[in-house]
């Protein structure tokens, strides 16, 4: 009998992987290892590395428990080749294997490195997703615009999810309109469900503290699930105890409140013990109950069959060029204050304080706050999407890259986003309360007290206005410009100017 090496990645946990359901548990291999390469090649937080590393290892013995043969390197390991193809060589060696079996990995990086391995490789769909490729790229051919909002209901379609019918529920797709309320005034859950290290985890802390010490990010408190039982035991608490208000605050950012309602499920489903379908059912079945409304239900769905497998489609649709997109031809540095350094931004130092502790911030935090201030201020966007990749918990390239490189940065020239999304800080103000207790004053327009994002939001729209003057949706914004008075125009600009000189040289802003 043959013997074949199935290689199983950091965010491959998912018992039904192609992989292993092609292949035969009496006669081939599972390999999976700790790597230097996977835990280096961007700076990763260290409660992500640990994270990963730590459900790997807990994914391994139910494997084996299973009846696997599993062949797992753990990082410390003296043998460990450092690489993802160098195990794959040494347990082939090992076995007397000469073929892999692999689900296709999400990123396009080492969906090359396994393509050219010296070693015959099997790579397979990766089908826990809702769309595959072809899907994909039947329902995008042709269209003058991959607007997600169409493909979303082709999603809704497909599943069934809040479907009556060939109708939505509620006659209405999409309940985003009920879902963009100012901070509550106050939060009425404790956040996710965490979960105590066991000796297994607290193992993974001591190796991950000892070896990736230099990373931005906490270590500790570590509290992520990392099993997939403890990961439906956060689904459950999010279903029973937020999500009912995480429609009407999901856009909202309070001083000292992390999580809001969010579900922080994201880093569960993103390496394999949550399934996208499991996950969106129990929250259509909490609205059957009547338990959650509508915009609650349809709002969270919309986030994981919509946007979650558009991007995806996405990444892989347009190509390993993809990350590298810059369209705006920005080249600015990202900025020390993204990796913890002073700043007089009070949005900016909570957005990147929480990141820095939890590896988490919610969508707005990441789109409005540290992605608006990046475009707007001309940050290099490579170096955003590095930063992004390397930050969160949930941060893999395939998902990470158009949510940066298109969405928030607008590097890929309109292929996910019909707009820029910039700001000025009244948005920030209305949707926080951050600016309260900010050095700058949202209210002031102009001066050293004004806020950056105010200065700098007519700063981009003044220099990139060949390209956006002509969009439909940017319009009322060059008219308002327009209107200004000439002077008040230059006194905007060059104050915008004078606050990017103080960053180019490093002085706190």
């Amino acid at each position: 009998m043959v013997t074949r090496l199935v290689l199983v990645l950091g965010d491959q946990l998912s018992e039904g992987l192609s992989a292993l359901t092609q292949a035969d548990k009496n006669a081939d291999v599972v390999v999976m290892a700790e790597v230097d390469e996977e835990a280096g090649y961007v700076g990763h937080h260290p409660k992500k590395i640990a994270l990963i590393f730590a459900a790997m290892r807990k994914f391994a013995g139910a494997l084996r428990e299973a009846g696997w043969d599993v062949r797992y390197t753990q990082l410390d390991d003296t043998e460990n080749a450092g690489s993802i193809v160098g195990e794959l060589l040494r347990r082939a060696a090992e076995t007397g294997a000469s073929e892999v079996l692999v689900t296709e990995p999400g990123e396009w990086r080492l969906i090359e490195k396994i393509k050219h391995a010296p070693i015959k490789t099997h790579i397979l769909q990766d089908d826990r997703f809702i769309a595959s490729h072809k899907e994909f790229e039947d329902w995008a051919e042709g269209r003058k615009a991959l607007r997600m909002e169409y493909f979303y209901r082709d999603m809704r379609r497909k599943t069934g999810l809040l479907m009556e019918g060939d109708k939505p529920a509620g006659d209405k797709w999409n309940y985003d309109h009920d879902n963009r309320k100012a901070a509550p005034d106050d939060v009425t859950v404790e956040g996710p469900l965490w979960f105590e290290p066991d000796d297994e985890v607290a193992e993974v802390l001591a190796l991950v503290e000892a070896r990736f010490e230099g990373h931005f990010g906490d270590l500790r408190p570590f509290g992520f699930a990392t099993t997939r039982a403890q990961a439906l035991e956060a689904l459950e608490h999010f279903v029973a105890h937020a999500l009912a208000r995480f429609g009407d605050y999901q856009d909202a950012m309070l001083e000292g409140h992390s999580f809001l309602y969010h579900a922080v499920v994201s880093p569960y489903l993103n390496i394999g013990l949550l399934g996208p379908l499991e996950v969106c059912q129990a929250v259509e079945k909490a609205w059957e109950k009547g338990c959650v409304p509508i915009n609650a239900a349809e709002g969270f769905i919309r986030q994981i069959i919509g946007w979650r497998e558009y991007v995806r489609g996405i990444y892989f649709l347009e190509g390993p060029a993809y990350p590298a997109r810059n369209v705006l031809k920005h080249n600015r540095a990202l900025p020390a204050f993204y990796w913890g350094a002073e700043t007089r931004m009070n949005c900016i130092a909570h957005a990147v304080g929480q990141t820095k502790t939890q590896a988490y911030a919610h969508h707005i935090q990441r789109l409005m706050v540290t992605g608006n201030f990046a475009l707007l201020a001309g940050i290099d966007p490579g170096e955003v999407h590095e930063w992004y990749l390397a930050v969160y918990a949930d941060a893999f390239e395939w998902v990470e890259s158009p949510n940066t490189v298109g969405m928030s940065q607008f590097a890929d020239g309109g292929i996910i986003a019909s707009k820029p999304y910039v700001s000025s800080g009244a948005y920030i103000n209305r949707m926080s309360d951050y600016c309260k207790g900010c050095a700058y004053k949202v209210s002031v327009k102009t001066g050293e007290e004004a806020c950056p994002f105010n200065l700098l939001y007519w700063h981009f729209l003044d220099r990139h206005r060949e390209r956006f003057s002509n969009n439909a949706r940017m319009g009322n914004m060059y008219r308002t410009w327009d209107r200004m008075d000439a002077a008040r125009r230059e006194t905007v600009l060059a104050d915008a100017a004078a606050f990017l000189a103080k960053l180019d040289a490093g002085e706190v802003v």
